[in-house]
């Protein structure tokens, strides 16, 4: 159950902290996200071997677990300057945890966004909101519903984030 739950919360968390990212032209470089989340705040509870066992398998996909504390993950993401220019970013959601981004629309800084995702451990739908301040700095929201090994979960999200630099020497770029 626990191996569930924890892969459904990296799903969560991936999509979760790139939603925030749709429609707008941002700013290259490496950005710091912070999502948080009332399941998150379970990450405590789960067993030490568990959440071992959850980064062995992140890495052999090629990603990292996000720093999680106080019920809030946070990651550190690079932008390239091809990524930047896109006007939807749809390289943060396929292949990536089993999401799909449908009906996006932006008006003005603002941005919302629905999410489908479907993978051997979780199923579900939700919606992304938010906007940019600046090309430098945005904050959002997601609602989520989904199933988790059989067992309804609903989700609320808040997500921040922020341009930290133009380098990003300690981490690889979404590809």
């Amino acid at each position: 159950m626990y191996k569930t739950i924890i892969s459904f919360l990296l799903g969560l968390c991936l999509t979760l902290a790139t939603s925030s990212f749709a429609h707008q032209h941002i700013r290259p470089g490496l950005w710091e996200i912070t999502t948080k989340s009332d399941l998150l705040a379970l990450v405590p509870h789960i067993p030490s071997e568990q959440m071992q066992q959850l980064s062995d398998l992140a890495r052999r996909y090629g990603l990292q677990l996000p720093q999680i504390e106080n019920g809030a993950a946070t990651s550190k993401i690079c932008i390239t300057q091809e990524m930047a220019k896109q006007e939807i970013p749809a390289y943060f959601y396929e292949d990536r945890s089993g999401c799909t981004v449908q009906n996006a629309k932006r008006t003005g800084n603002s941005y919302e966004l629905d999410l489908v995702c479907t993978n051997q451990h979780f199923q579900g739908n939700g919606t992304a909101r938010g906007s940019f301040s600046s090309p430098e700095s945005f904050s959002g929201n997601t609602e989520f519903d989904s199933t988790v090994g059989g067992t309804p979960v609903h989700a609320l999200a808040e997500t921040y984030g922020r341009w930290v630099g133009e380098r990003c020497t300690a981490v690889n770029p979404l590809q």
